[in-house]
């Protein structure tokens, strides 16, 4: 066997180890451009293992790694399927784009001694992120859920250099991911105590025949409290508000894009393996529990971006509402809902952190925090970023030929063959609210003059490249929709079929390998 071989055979394990084993080395590194590079060395490695593990198992299906080749319950396994898959491509694509991004960004808002600390923070996190959505092992992924919000929190901390108020909103993620990893971890304590595995499989099997049992429901409880408080789900969401504002402005973008994301996605893993098989309970928590948080969040999300001057606060409550969009989805208990909430997801990916993007690009300009009168008259001083925050936010009011045109499609056809009209009217309604602050935003860039017309910014390519790039991809994913539509159509088709729920075939397709 081939040295070659060898790695592409380790590829589940190395995608987590590598950004991990480079974090203490990016560092010790003093020279902030060194670092950089060592941090978009293991994004770009992060990508290149994704992108492998997703064809792999598009040909060949599942793929279970264990580590030191020791046989769960006794070893940790990792998973590498359709959904695990499209979310660590996912993952791992934004991540090269945040890190990107990173480097004239951070430049501008950490101290240059403290920037080899944030690259060492930036790869603990996408290492952790990375093995939160592969760990078939239910501890495991608590460790990977604390790796990934420890140094997230610390990432946070670090914009303090600009806004002393990133101290505060980085102790209260602290403090309230302390407390949602507490749920978590008594939740995994308690199925612990009654099945005597932490193994995810194995959980599922023997969870099948205690269905009735108080402390299997009390555990999955706390499970999902927990998973909620990282998803920000309302209304445990109160973190994500500040964390978002006050972070410095790549650290928003990573947290956008990766962060709520792979939570959302192990919380949709463990409401269908966990409760497959508790028909009561299952209903109690999606259609009690969850979707009324959902709703709610959409509502509470939307308007108070309608009334937001702070940009960075603004896009924060819109993610609040999208992740409601999101949840919404898996309310339904379908395929068509999983697969509508897999595609939001990437939708959401990657309109959020262009936002972010184009935002921070224009506070590096003007040297302050952005305000919705600071974007008057932009497209005459900085056209390229002007037109890129144009298409985004167009695609985050699900304008035609857009990829959020084809997540809100998607969304309303999974609801309306669930027969659910309440929702689907909350839906459309919540949609033409989100006008309230979107065309603002658009009519203040094209539609107004800017305060200071003798101010001349040079846009930076370094600073716009990912914006654009990002932009394009929100079109040219909305033309040619197959990739997106096909990957989280498999990802929720395998997620849905955990369960012993009948999943509503999503006209009729079948799992299919993707190509191009």
């Amino acid at each position: 066997m081939t040295d070659y071989t060898i790695i592409q055979n380790s590829l589940p394990a190395l995608q987590v180890v590598v950004p991990l084993l480079l974090a203490p080395i990016a560092v010790l590194v003093t020279i902030p451009f060194l670092s950089w590079l060592i941090a978009l060395a293991g994004s770009l490695f992060c990508l290149y293992s994704s992108i492998s593990l997703y064809f792999l198992v598009s040909e060949i299906g599942k793929i279970n790694y264990y580590m030191g080749g020791w046989l769960p319950p006794y070893g940790i396994e990792y998973i590498i399927d359709d959904a695990s898959a499209f979310m660590i491509v996912l993952i791992s694509l934004m991540g090269v784009f945040a890190t990107i991004y990173a480097f004239q960004s951070l430049k501008k808002e950490i101290n240059k001694k403290s920037q080899s600390r944030v690259y060492g923070m930036w790869l603990l996190a996408l290492g952790g992120l990375l093995g939160l959505v592969t760990t078939g092992d239910a501890f495991n992924l608590f460790v990977f859920l604390e790796i990934s919000s420890l140094s997230s929190v610390t990432l946070v901390a670090l914009g303090s250099k600009n806004d002393k108020r990133a101290l505060t909103a980085a102790f209260n993620y602290l403090l309230i991911g302390a407390v949602g990893a507490t749920f978590y971890v008594i939740g995994v304590g308690l199925l612990y105590s009654v099945t005597g595995t932490l193994n995810i499989a194995d959980l599922t099997i023997k969870l099948s025949e205690l269905t009735d049992n108080n402390s299997v429901k009390a555990g999955i409880s706390f499970i999902i409290i927990g998973l909620m408080v990282k998803a920000a789900i309302f209304p445990l969401h109160i973190w994500l508000p500040s964390a978002y504002t006050f972070a410095p402005s790549a650290v928003a973008v990573l947290l956008t894009a990766t962060a709520t994301k792979a939570a959302l996605y192990v919380l949709a893993r463990i409401l269908f393996t966990l409760l497959f098989n508790a028909d009561e309970f299952t209903v109690i928590i999606l259609q009690w529990v969850l979707l009324p948080a959902s709703i709610v969040a959409i509502f509470f999300g939307t308007i108070r971006a309608i009334f937001e001057k702070d940009i960075k606060k603004l896009l924060a409550f819109s993610s609040l509402s999208q992740i409601g969009y999101i949840t919404i989805g898996l309310t339904l208990g379908t395929a068509s809902g999983i697969m509508a909430s897999f595609i939001h997801i990437a939708n959401h990916s990657m309109r959020k952190a262009a936002l972010f993007m184009g935002i921070v690009a224009i506070s590096i300009k003007f040297n302050q925090s952005i305000k919705m009168n600071n974007l008057n008259g932009l497209y005459q001083l900085m056209p390229i970023t002007s037109i890129c925050l144009t298409i985004v936010i167009l695609s985050l009011l699900g304008i035609p030929l857009t990829i959020g045109f084809i997540s809100k499609v998607y969304l309303l056809k999974a609801v309306f063959s669930h027969g659910n009209w309440p929702i689907l009217f909350i839906i459309v309604l919540t949609s033409f609210l989100a006008l309230g602050y979107a065309w603002k935003m658009i009519e203040n860039i094209w539609m107004k003059q800017p305060d200071n017309k003798d101010l001349l910014i040079k846009e930076d390519p370094k600073v716009y490249f990912p914006l654009l790039v990002l932009a394009i991809f929100n079109i040219l994913f909305g033309i040619y929709a197959y990739p997106v539509v096909n990957s989280a159509l498999n990802a929720g088709i395998i997620t849905a079929t955990s369960s012993t729920f009948t999943p509503t075939p999503f006209l009729n397709i079948k799992k299919t390998p993707f190509r191009l």
